[in-house]
């Protein structure tokens, strides 16, 4: 692909590839896991904000990797996909109270969950869908509920580079994009004070931070507060 004008229908492409893949990839997710070395740490600190029989939204939930925990706490678990390939596997775990294939974007939720996680796929919206995505997981929980998010990182000049392709290619990318085909079709690592922004004006306070680095990339763990 050399020329595309139209940002809104290349960005539709890129989720429709990145849904593609994770379809593909569903029966075997799980053979061989990313890094995730302060996750279930996280995951533990966000149910421990939740009162006891409450209600987790695990979105989006992929194969469900963090039902257990979930229900090891006594919590309950709604997981939310909008690939039917990791729902299915998610499914078969026959843990959660309700799976739904819908993406993040779409959610329609309204003060319906105690917290909600949103794991390894924040690097799959765009910018332009962030505040929208956040807002989404926001509506979700509770007024003073709380929201656990990974951002995924990478060294500038990874991504420097990526824009220069992209931008060679004149395709309608913005610096922070990565598109490859073995990144699910597309990525996005917003600069640290854009989260900031974000955040910020959707009410969300961060309380608890962590930061992990893996191979190749890292992530940054943030432990949110609604001010609601």
């Amino acid at each position: 692909m050399t020329g595309h004008p139209d940002r809104a229908a290349w960005l539709q492409e890129r989720r429709a590839a990145v849904e593609g893949q994770y379809d593909a990839e569903a029966d075997g997710y799980d053979d061989d896991p990313y890094p995730g070395t302060s996750h279930a740490a996280f995951v533990g600190r966000l149910l421990e904000t939740c009162r006891p029989g409450g209600t987790v939204l695990d979105a989006p939930c992929g194969t469900g990797a963090y039902f257990e925990l979930v229900r090891a706490s006594g919590r309950r678990v709604v997981g939310i996909d909008q690939s039917a390939g990791m729902l299915a596997q998610a499914r078969a775990k026959e843990i959660a109270t309700r799976l739904e294939q819908v993406g993040l974007q779409e959610l329609k939720f309204d003060a319906a969950f105690d917290g909600a996680m949103t794991i390894d796929a924040m690097e799959n919206v765009p910018p332009e869908d962030w505040p929208r995505v956040l807002a989404n997981l926001h509506r979700a929980i509770v007024p003073g509920g709380h929201l656990y998010l990974t951002v995924e990182v990478v060294d500038d000049s990874e991504i420097d580079a990526a824009f220069a392709e992209s931008t060679a290619k004149g395709l309608p990318a913005v610096r922070g994009e990565i598109i490859e085909g073995d990144t699910a079709g597309y990525h996005f690592y917003p600069r640290p004070e854009q989260v900031a922004v974000w955040l910020d004006s959707e009410g969300l306070d961060v309380v608890e931070e962590g930061h992990d680095q893996e191979d190749g990339w890292g992530y940054r763990h943030l432990l949110l507060h609604s001010r609601r």
